[in-house]
């Protein structure tokens, strides 16, 4: 059987950056893996983050948003059965941080998945400067993540300090007791930044499993109030950008915008990733981009924001 791990996490929890050192890991080992990418959007940015990944023993698949909830759910699973017959070792999923663990535990358990792959680990990030205002939405979504993970790795440890990141710990257990789940996380809880983990963390990070407590489910994807924006080939500074973001963000007019990500392109032909969340904003460069930006958030007016691109 081909073993399957979900790499989960809200929204700005830094899964990308993970998956590209945990998968560097796994193909030391000499594993041949699919990394599939399930994104809420319609356009998959992340995937693009991972490229430098593809290779002999590292291919790349995406399953795009874009598209109502049961669609979305039918295209996961005929991209499962279609990697399921690619001989990998492992196959990585990692969704967009708007993600129902429910649905890929009722998707494996599905004929004929539950005969082809084996859920091996289930692995949640948490930005360790986790905000501390979230919605019900949200503290829904992180209190499930958390149920199901074998590991909990608070990201971004350095930029926090020890002391915020036991205060995100203690909001994520009362996310947990708010959704009747009564796990014990401690365990599972891993501070050290992403970049600092080792071949030892992640000898015990790839046999952390999942766990299966229960919990009251509060919210649906169908009805979840999520929303993206995406734009295509829209030209802009990193000014500008910076400008836009700072605008809707501190701006309830626009909605609940907590994330907005994509790419631009330099006059000299080059590419910068943006990403940015009410804590931070990074501009990087990268090799190789497409000219987007999507917005994600809760409640989003569209009229201003398309207006404001």
């Amino acid at each position: 059987m081909v073993k399957i791990d979900l790499i989960t996490g809200f929204l700005g929890s830094g899964k990308t950056t993970f998956i590209k050192k945990y998968a560097k890991y796994l193909m030391d080992k000499g594993e041949n893996i699919g990394i599939l990418e399930n994104d809420f959007g319609a356009v998959n940015v992340d995937m693009m983050l991972l490229q430098e990944l593809e290779g002999d023993k590292c291919e790349l698949e995406m399953v795009s948003g874009g598209c109502d909830v049961d669609c979305h759910r039918r295209r996961f699973k005929t991209k499962l059965i279609a990697m399921a017959m690619c001989g990998y070792d492992r196959v990585i999923v990692e969704p967009s941080g708007i993600y129902d663990v429910d649905e890929f535990f009722d998707t494996l358990h599905e004929e004929p998945l539950d005969k082809w792959y084996k859920i091996d680990n289930v692995i949640t990030l948490v930005n360790a400067s986790l905000e501390s205002e979230l919605s019900e939405a949200s503290r829904y979504l992180l209190a499930s993540q958390a149920s199901v993970a074998g590991s909990i790795i608070l990201t971004r440890l350095e930029e926090a300090g020890i002391d915020q990141a036991k205060d995100t710990v203690k909001r994520i257990k009362d996310a947990l007791i708010e959704c009747k789940c009564n796990r014990d996380i401690d365990d599972a809880v891993i501070y050290k930044e992403t970049l600092s983990l080792t071949n030892e963390d992640f000898d015990k990070i790839s046999t952390s499993g999942y766990n299966m407590s229960s919990y009251k489910k509060t919210w649906s994807q169908d009805e979840s109030g999520f929303e993206s924006i995406y734009f295509l080939n829209k030209t802009l500074t990193v000014k500008q950008f910076e400008d836009k973001t700072n605008m809707m963000m501190n701006n309830t007019e626009y909605g609940n915008v907590f994330r907005v990500k994509g790419f631009l392109h330099n006059e000299d032909g080059t590419w910068i990733e943006v990403n940015a969340t009410r804590k931070d904003m990074t501009i990087t460069p990268i090799a190789k981009g497409q000219e987007v930006i999507i917005v994600i958030g809760e409640g989003l007016n569209k009229e201003l924001i398309e207006k404001m691109f």
